[in-house]
């Protein structure tokens, strides 16, 4: 117990750690950024005296140290901070927007689940056949190109080409049928590199497991071939996968923002990219630090629960 109790504090401090570390990256890289942000946001006709003020009101005339500890204090009582140009509560910004990028994360990791382990079990059971070799092909593709690369064709072809389906966007008062049709697109494109990864992870994985001394077994008993790889080889195959699983959600929700922008989707994407456009560094600031924490919690957890699923996974490594 006592062991799994440092292994449990260990990696939560490492968790703690990581999302300090991207945050000070994240407030350098903004204080880096060229150009007057006061400017950026009255426009030029504003008056220096003004234009100080609101430098004082957003912080940005302390060191980084001073806004880091500022910041911080605020997040401990639960708030991320107020958006200067329209008053609101960064909190109630991040959290309209956060529904809509976990639902394009949660359909587009379903998609690739789906498609992705009947693929790779299939490439295992018919290794070598044509199509293994043809899945194994476009795999790679899908895991090479990146995900607004995707999400940019498949816009091009579908929408504008072939006229399928919905160009951009959607409506808080569009209908649910609106609303699942104009996910498609960017479901898809978020989906596919993960189909790919997915598919060559439970190929590898099965085939190692039907090499088993248990799958023998299980054969010499006379089992149909179909109860042998679905009820006990990919029983085992999968566990690796749903490691990969839970820490991609993490990499997923950065790959919804990337593609929320290219949709023009509501969501974090777009409260980012408008809080970069408008140098609006309170919002950007608050938003990123919400994906930075979802990202390591995510990672956190599944890795924490690994052992689950695999009781041969020991915590006294460190």
């Amino acid at each position: 117990m006592r062991l799994l109790e440092n292994y449990v504090f260990n990696r939560i401090l490492t968790a703690a750690m990581s999302v300090f570390g991207a945050m000070l990256v994240i407030v350098v890289l903004l204080d880096m950024v060229p150009g007057d942000p006061a400017t950026a946001l009255l426009g030029p006709l504003a008056t220096p005296e003004y234009a100080q003020r609101f430098i004082v009101e957003m912080g940005l005339d302390q060191p980084i140290p001073v806004r880091l500890w500022r910041f911080f204090t605020q997040v401990a009582m639960g708030n991320l901070g107020t958006d200067v140009i329209s008053g609101r509560s960064v909190n109630a910004i991040v959290w309209a927007a956060l529904p809509h990028t976990f639902a394009l994360a949660f359909a587009a990791m379903g998609l690739a689940c789906l498609i992705g382990i009947p693929a790779g079990v299939y490439g295992a059971v018919h290794r070598g056949s044509v199509g293994d070799t043809l899945m194994a092909m476009i795999s790679v593709v899908f895991v090479s190109v990146p995900s607004f690369i995707l999400g940019i064709f498949l816009l091009v072809v579908f929408s504008v080409w072939l006229n399928w389906l919905p160009v951009l966007g959607v409506s808080d008062n569009a209908s649910l049928a609106d609303q699942l049709v104009r996910m498609i697109l960017p479901t898809v494109a978020l989906a596919l590199g993960w189909i790919g990864l997915i598919a060559r992870l439970v190929r590898t994985s099965m085939l190692e497991a039907l090499g088993q001394n248990y799958i023998r077994t299980a054969r010499a008993y006379g089992l149909r071939e179909n109860l042998v790889h679905y009820k006990y080889a990919l029983k085992n195959a999968v566990i690796p996968t749903l490691a990969i699983i839970g820490m991609g959600f993490g990499r997923m929700l950065g790959g919804a923002v990337l593609i929320e922008i290219i949709f023009a989707r509501q969501g974090l994407g777009s409260v980012l990219y408008d809080a970069l456009q408008a140098r609006n560094f309170s919002v950007l600031q608050g938003a990123v630090f919400v994906v930075v924490v979802i990202f390591v919690v995510v990672n956190l957890l599944t890795e924490l629960s690994y052992s689950l699923f695999d009781p041969r996974i020991q915590h006294n490594r460190r």
